[in-house]
């Protein structure tokens, strides 16, 4: 009894303390958090809601392929023999669950000009190449697609070395370059929309996208997906942004082959993180970075992603920060580094204080220990608002996920359909207060060591830029932490002929489509 009455007290004293005048700013804190998130994901839905019903418009006016173009004459041979020339770049390492599909869904694409596909890895041991060898053999007569050796990094991350490799080695006439993760699930128009934007705004000097993750269930998962949902706000202005995602970036290859504002040697000497690296350029000499509105791709994460492969991926999110190419970069970096921090602990503390205000009036009707007389009534007050904001955050989030998965179904209907029924919205509220809570504890923890451990390599930042890298191999993960790809060993025969078959099936129904 003694130490239910300690229990008592305890709930009491810290009820009591979180009703002080700090304690309740905390709270509304937290509530105006939740609520600007909602603003913001309100906003991001309706931008790609409106993008979702001018496309059925366009299919309802009788243009079944609005999904690949506005105007049905555009697929006109005329037309289609005018299109740029676009390199597609894509560095890889290791194969995962989904890359089969990833990479299907990118050499399939509906564009009608001429396009090559790079797939670059470090080595031929690397998991990733026997998959890609089969997978391009499939399409060798159909298909511009080819794989090259880029060897290992020494002065930069290897997925900047391999990008670089495969600029230096794209057609000379290209026109522009798309840079892909292997993780990005392209839709058939994607390619088109993005060449016909840059044609339309010479201006942009950036293209760019985001994914929509689809959890797996894990926590870890869930982690992820709350992770990237304020970020999607950045992306779906509709057109500029000041955002960047590496997993889709379309630029112009002549700026690569001139180096122009630095893009070259910025990425080489010392550079760790391609997005960060282009969109400090991009700021320093005042470059358009666009965001279309239908540059948004489904993103299945690992069945198999475990609470420590998210913690990793949450230690490389944090660590980008401590990457910088000028001072100006510098000071970017510690005002989101700090801002970060302050905001997630700002949402977390809030709950914490809430647990005790619930706590203490759970306990009241059942305890020896006047915790009635002892606490404040505004305690329950503030839950309820808490609880009230939190309701609407979920609710815009649920939104914009479900608005996102339409628009998704629309720009691929080839593809398997993407459903909101395997969300779990209780796992996705504790997974915003496990990544809030961790986020602070990971940047830290990457401001004092300067080192990570990705994909099995190592790397050390000195003065912004990547000084030293070690390859773990055998000693390290196998897998990468975000995908769970096998990263070294032997490649197991994962290509499955008839799933190969019927994608040149239907590879060749587009083709035969887009000629008549």
């Amino acid at each position: 009894m003694l130490s239910w009455e300690a229990v008592d007290a305890f709930l009491a004293a810290a009820s009591r303390s979180c009703c002080s005048t700090f304690a309740i700013f905390l709270q509304i804190q937290g509530c105006c958090i939740c609520l600007i998130l909602a603003l913001g994901w309100c906003f991001a839905a309706f931008v790609r809601s409106r993008e979702t019903r001018r496309l059925k418009n366009i299919i309802e006016a009788g243009n079944s392929f609005g999904f690949i173009c506005n105007d049905i004459n555009d697929l006109e041979h005329s037309a289609q023999v005018n299109l740029p020339r676009v390199s597609v770049v894509m560095p890889l390492k290791g194969f995962g669950e989904h890359n089969l599909q990833n990479w299907r869904s990118q050499i399939t694409s509906l564009y009608g000009g001429p396009l090559e596909f790079l797939f670059v890895v470090e080595s031929v041991n690397d998991p990733a190449y026997p998959s890609v060898s089969m997978l391009i053999s499939e399409f060798m007569d159909s298909v511009d697609a080819k794989i090259i050796i880029a060897g290992l990094s020494t002065k930069c991350s290897q997925k900047i070395h391999n990008q670089l490799v495969g600029v230096e080695k794209m057609h000379k006439d290209s026109k522009y370059v798309l840079f892909l993760d292997d993780d990005v699930r392209l839709h058939p128009g994607t390619i088109g929309a993005l060449t016909a934007e840059m044609e339309k705004n010479p201006e942009i000097f950036i293209q760019t996208g985001y994914p929509l993750d689809l959890p797996s269930g894990s926590l870890g998962s869930y982690c992820i997906y709350e992770y990237h949902m304020p970020c999607s706000m950045g992306f779906a202005t509709g057109g500029k942004t000041f955002f960047l995602w590496g997993g889709c970036m379309m630029m112009h290859a002549e700026d690569f082959r001139k180096d122009a504002y630095g893009v070259v040697t910025g990425l080489r000497d010392g550079g760790y993180s391609d997005d960060m690296t282009l969109a400090a350029i991009a700021g320093a000499h005042k470059k358009l970075i666009f965001s279309p509105p239908v540059a948004v791709f489904p993103h299945p994460l690992a069945s198999d992603l475990t609470f420590p492969r998210y913690w990793n991926y949450l230690r490389k999110q944090t660590f980008v920060l401590e990457s910088y190419i000028d001072d100006v970069n510098w000071m970017m970096n510690r005002a989101l580094f700090s801002s970060h921090i302050y905001l997630s602990w700002s949402f977390v503390v809030p709950y914490c204080m809430a647990v005790m205000h619930v706590g203490a009036a759970l306990r009241a009707p059942y305890s020896n220990y006047p915790i009635k007389e002892t606490t404040p009534s505004c305690g329950l007050s503030l839950c309820g608002c808490l609880a009230i904001c939190t309701l609407v955050e979920l609710l815009a989030m649920w939104n914009l996920t479900k608005v996102e998965i339409q628009l998704c179904n629309i720009l691929s209907p080839e593809g398997p359909r993407v459903s909101l029924r395997s969300y779990n919205w209780g796992l996705v509220f504790l997974a915003m207060l496990v990544d809030n809570f961790l986020y602070p504890i990971s940047a830290i923890r990457s401001h004092f060591s300067q080192t990570i451990n990705w994909s099995g390599i190592r790397y050390y930042l000195k003065g912004g830029k990547v000084s030293k890298i070690e390859r773990l191999n055998e000693k390290g993960s196998k897998y990468s932490d975000l995908g769970g790809k096998h990263l070294y060993g032997k490649w197991q025969d994962q290509l499955n002929g008839s799933f190969l078959r019927s994608l040149s099936k239907g590879l060749q129904q587009w083709n035969h489509s887009k000629v008549s």
